[in-house]
């Protein structure tokens, strides 16, 4: 590929590698990670199938033991590899977790086809990433609060269509993506945004930053406030996307080729009563 053909560098990969070395330090109560590794668990629940070699990409890394759940398996750790650069071998695995950064990936759809590549026939892909929505009003409260002078500070997301789309895109078989949400209740944002750096997910987007003053604080103090109910707290948003994928096989169920079918649709259905 050439230099004119590669996707606009979006994020700063020095930057994003920054907030999760200082995130593996922190290590509070990073809930919504727990949460994310307690749905990865429970989505594995349902797949009979046994996977030998396994590799967890990202932040997921620290909860292996929590999402595979007593699974025998050869486990491969890559916490702080770009996904979409992902020094692996074709066919190397028979199961890829990649969960919490897909949503900051310069080449996102590069990067599920170098998961899709990296697994065996018949392998499985598990995914996450936070959708269009997700701190929506932490982001309202900072466009507040910097007037006419906003700059970007969290990272546009795609929707679940979008997300759907890269699946099939990316060739993967038996695609599937769907979506959750969690609110949180924040007294203060800076809390949230404690939480965000505890998690590692923070602003890695390139380019220079804005600085806004110190009174920037009161005014976001202010934005903050009135977004909150009697109780002075304010509902935040994480929107979950869950990708599904398995790398094909001949051996996988295969759909009805087009007008294959023997029974008459208009057979089963009760007739239509006429219109009053």
């Amino acid at each position: 590929m050439s230099p004119l053909d590669q996707p606009p560098e979006i994020f700063d990969r020095n930057r994003r590698r920054a907030l999760r070395d200082r995130a593996q330090n922190r290590r509070d109560d990073v809930f919504l990670w727990h949460q994310i590794a307690d749905d990865l668990a429970d989505r594995l629940a349902d797949v009979s199938r046994r996977f030998v070699d396994v590799l967890i990409v990202g932040p997921m890394s620290a909860f292996a033991e929590q999402i595979l759940t007593g699974r025998k398996t050869n486990v491969t750790l890559a916490t702080m590899v770009d996904e979409d650069r992902l020094p692996f071998a074709a066919e190397s695995f028979d199961l890829v977790i990649c969960a919490g950064t897909l949503d900051s990936v310069n080449d996102l759809p590069g990067a599920l086809v170098q998961i899709r590549k990296s697994l065996r026939p018949d392998g499985l892909f598990l995914g996450h990433m936070f959708g269009a929505g997700t701190l929506a009003t932490l982001k309202s409260a900072m466009l507040l609060a910097e007037q006419n002078r906003a700059s970007p500070h969290i990272h546009p997301q795609i929707d679940l269509r979008t997300a759907a789309d890269l699946l099939t895109r990316a060739g993967f078989a038996l695609p599937v993506a769907d979506l959750e949400k969690t609110v949180v209740r924040y007294g203060d944002w800076r809390r949230l945004v404690g939480d965000i750096r505890d998690m590692g997910v923070g602003n890695a987007l390139a380019g220079t930053r804005q600085h806004f003053g110190r009174d920037i604080f009161a005014r976001l103090d202010e934005a903050w406030q009135t977004k909150g109910a009697n109780d002075g707290k304010v509902d935040e948003h994480f929107v979950h996307i869950h990708l599904s994928g398995w790398c094909p096989s001949v051996d996988q169920p295969q759909p009805a080729k087009r007008g294959s079918g023997r029974v008459s649709l208009a057979s089963i259905l009760p007739p239509s009563k006429p219109a009053r």
